[in-house]
């Protein structure tokens, strides 16, 4: 038996819809019986004009901004629009979301003369998409702004104190070693610290002062109406408040210190980007020099001083590796036995373009510090295999910083270096500070087993100056130790060197570890080395670095520039 189709008005009852016809040129709305469940409480009079009706949404204007937004498609079917508001009888009242569909009609001068069409409830839909709004805005785990909102906020806070000629702070509070507590708990107990020391800093900030999750282990603070006397009163605040008590955790209790970096706006920063940058930089300036302290910018002529220097060296030494103004000296080891030249280390040097010269104590340590030693270090070894490649009697050894070690890059680069250029290799000694070999055994361990894999020598440079045991030199199996030279350049005159340089060298031997004195000024010192069983010598009794070859004419073919 085929089933009755209902009537229309109980599929709309069914379905939680009214429908209406609105003829816009009166004003009329005509509504079909269901209306009183899509709006019950609301008299019929408050719904039979258009004017009437919008006294009830939110915004007001929201249905005849609908229509005005549409373009006019003449004919029967008329124009399709579809709006979402909100209806309320009062303030008081819970709003309703209603979802409007429907067609509305020209007339000869284009503009809606008549519309149909149908509303329903639609709260669950609104209740979805002010959740999304809101975990776009938050941050899930704490609830607080996160990094993007936050930094919005921050750039709006500058503003209006710019605007008010008021004073605001921006802090930036980092939980310090988060990264142990990662590690012997878990990330779930990590993050159990994060959330507890949100709710802490929360609990001590003023009504209108904003909070945000920057980072990991960093929140931002917006600070309004604050001088640099509350910032400091207002940070200890914060320190204390998460210091003073442990923190509950599934894993028992845990203690937790952060540190503060904070800086007075717009006094000291006209936009976010550097509010965020100097509050940074005094969080950095506050975790080296006590954790758990607060570190407020302030100007700093030297500071600025020195950014201009490595802004202007940052460009000296990439105009240098661009123009091929990198070059090498070479500075003789030779047998402490026979004088014999062993090998040569290749020092960086970069010809400034003027006749002037630049050593590599100039070039190392601010390359490094400016994160350009990678480069430096790819063009060295570029050069040196060059060198190795052109003279096939020759020896030589260059020295590569700590990041270099790890580098990827580097590894590409000198395995491909090697199979272009067979026996260079052997002739190749890699030269790493003892400092490095002590940070991580087991990773510079596989650095070296690498590069022993090509038939290259490993060698320990400025040993002594570190702390590496004897038992390390053997596990990461070094060929060769050079003994620092601010030990070996007093043992003519100084008996604890003395003791501590013979040590050394015997301890090497013993070992199978070939041993070079650097910084060797005289015969005395270099015949005491001798009788001790060093095995080679360097320094100015032998001769310093030089431009010239000892081995004759430059290759003809120099490799290519690294990047």
């Amino acid at each position: 038996m085929t089933p009755a189709l209902p009537q229309a008005s109980d599929i709309l009852a069914a379905l939680g819809q009214a429908v209406f016809a609105w003829d816009i040129a009166s004003d009329a709305i005509v509504w079909g019986e269901q209306v009183s469940a899509i709006f019950p409480g609301i008299p019929a009079e408050r719904l039979a004009t258009g004017a009437e009706f919008a006294r009830l949404i939110e915004p007001a204007q929201m249905r005849t901004a609908a229509l005005a937004q549409t373009s006019a498609v003449h004919g029967a079917d008329g124009t399709p629009y579809r709006v979402e508001y909100g209806v309320r009888m009062s303030a008081a009242d819970p709003m309703v979301w209603i979802e409007e569909t429907g067609r509305w009609f020209a007339g000869p001068d284009g503009r809606p003369v008549r519309a149909i069409g149908s509303v329903r409830i639609n709260n669950e839909r609104h209740a979805r998409d002010e959740e999304l709004t809101k975990l776009a805005r938050l941050d899930p785990l704490t609830g607080e702004l996160n990094r993007s909102h936050l930094i919005a906020a921050l750039a709006e806070a500058i503003e209006e104190t710019t605007r008010f000629r008021s004073t605001a702070a921006f802090m930036l509070v980092g939980i310090d070693h988060l990264a142990r507590v990662n590690e012997a708990f878990g990330f779930d107990v990590a993050d159990a610290v994060i959330l507890d020391v949100a709710t802490r800093i929360r609990a001590r900030l003023r009504g209108g002062d904003v909070l945000g999750r920057f980072s990991g282990n960093k929140f931002g603070l917006i600070l309004k109406n604050c001088t640099v006397d509350d910032m400091n009163v207002a940070a200890e605040r914060f320190l204390a408040g998460i210091r003073d008590e442990v923190v509950p955790t599934k894993s028992g209790p845990v203690s937790v210190t952060a540190s503060i970096g904070a800086v007075s706006v717009p006094r000291y920063a006209r936009n976010a980007d550097e509010a965020v940058n100097r509050a940074h930089e005094t969080l950095d300036t506050a975790k080296q020099r006590r954790v758990g302290s607060f570190a407020a910018w302030r100007p700093d002529a030297a500071r600025d001083a020195q950014r201009r220097v490595n802004i202007r060296v940052t460009d000296e030494i990439v105009t240098a590796l661009n123009e091929r103004r990198i070059k090498l000296a070479y500075e003789p080891v030779v047998a402490a036995l026979s004088r014999d030249c062993a090998f040569h280390e290749c020092l960086v040097r970069m010809d400034q373009g003027d006749g002037q010269v630049l050593l590599a104590p100039d070039i190392v340590p601010v390359a490094e510090r400016l994160g350009l030693i990678r480069l430096v270090d790819h063009r060295v070894l570029e050069l040196v295999v060059a060198e190795l490649a052109a003279a096939p009697d020759i020896c030589l050894s260059l020295n590569i910083s700590p990041d270099t070690t790890m580098d990827p890059d580097w590894w590409a680069g000198i395995e491909s270096l090697m199979r272009a250029h067979p026996g260079v290799a052997e002739r190749l000694i890699v030269e790493i500070t003892e400092t490095v070999a002590i940070q991580d055994i087991d990773d510079v361990r596989g650095f070296v087993t690498r590069l022993k894999n090509f038939g290259s020598r490993i060698a320990i440079d400025d040993f002594g100056a570190g702390y590496t045991s004897f038992r390390n030199l053997r596990k990461l199996g070094v060929d060769i130790v050079k003994i620092d030279g601010a030990f070996v350049q007093n043992i003519t005159r100084s008996a604890d060197d003395r003791a501590f340089v013979q040590t050394l060298i015997d301890l090497a031997r013993r070992l199978d570890i070939k041993t070079v004195a650097e910084w060797v000024q005289d015969e005395e010192a270099a015949n005491m080395l001798r009788d001790w069983g060093c095995d080679y010598i360097q320094g100015r009794l032998i001769g310093l670095a030089s431009a010239d070859r000892p081995w004759g004419a430059p290759p003809d073919n120099v490799l290519p520039a690294a990047g």
